[in-house]
């Protein structure tokens, strides 16, 4: 019996991070059986995380809305769904939904967005720097992840204000510490491209004929180009530097 309780006392100290509904009485149980079992502390911090819910339901497979994490990823990129989940704090209810997963990807093609426009310098992170300290103190916080989530968006505006290579660089770094920002910003923007049938090289070849027409006035037929790709789910971006494209979703 007793080895049974100290194999549990492991088992509890190893997952100390639970659900919200654990915290009265299971957890008090808990405890009390595995320190009167072995005389230790069973764990210095107990972190309980908010439920998933589906339509402001709790998922439960009793109520039948219940998915695992492969099926969200057969619609959606991992990166997205990482986004998604740190947007809100961890001790937050999450509330699942598609509608929410495009936004999160919507919000998340955004800071790629900025780090396209230029390349990202290699910075070592200096703590005393306005956006990095912002970022420690909200992680510092009861791992804040909303707060530090702003923090990349402002960060992400001062790079579309001053193009930048060490902001890109530090937006980057500091997305880095929530798994987001890895990925190269075109291959990022431009997934999903295929859906419409068009490849890499069929789009590009558009945009080269958009370019003629508008070298040659022709107005009507470089709005043309632009209104068919996007029909097909490609969104055309000018700027001083040229044209880029990406998927509209």
């Amino acid at each position: 019996m007793l080895g049974h309780e100290l194999r549990a006392a492991r088992r509890d100290l190893r997952h100390s991070r639970r659900g919200a509904d654990l915290q009265f009485p299971h957890h008090e149980n808990e405890i009390a059986q595995s320190e009167g079992a072995t005389g230790k502390k069973l764990a210095s911090v107990w972190m309980h995380n908010g439920f998933i819910n589906v339509d402001n339901e709790k998922m439960s497979k009793s109520l039948g809305n219940f998915f695992t994490i492969r099926d969200v990823l057969k619609e959606y990129d991992a990166e997205t769904v990482r986004f998604f989940v740190v947007r809100a704090h961890y001790r937050s209810p999450l509330n699942y939904s598609n509608v929410h997963l495009d936004d999160a990807r919507n919000a998340l093609k955004r800071l790629y967005t900025a780090l396209s426009l230029v390349p990202a310098a290699a910075v070592s992170i200096d703590w005393s720097d306005p956006y990095a300290a912002r970022f420690k103190a909200a992680m510092d916080e009861d791992i804040g992840t909303p707060e530090a989530v702003a923090v990349l968006f402002d960060l992400a505006g001062e790079v579309n204000r001053s193009k930048s290579r060490e902001a890109a660089g530090l937006l980057k770094t500091l997305g880095g510490f929530l798994g987001l920002l890895q990925d190269d910003p075109q291959r990022f923007l431009q997934a999903g491209a295929d859906a419409s049938g068009l490849d890499g090289a069929a789009i590009e070849a558009q945009i080269a004929a958009r370019a003629a027409a508008k070298a040659a006035r022709n107005w009507a037929e470089a709005d043309r180009i632009r209104k068919d790709l996007l029909e097909q789910g490609i969104v055309l971006k000018d700027s001083a530097a040229g044209t880029t494209w990406e998927a509209a979703q």
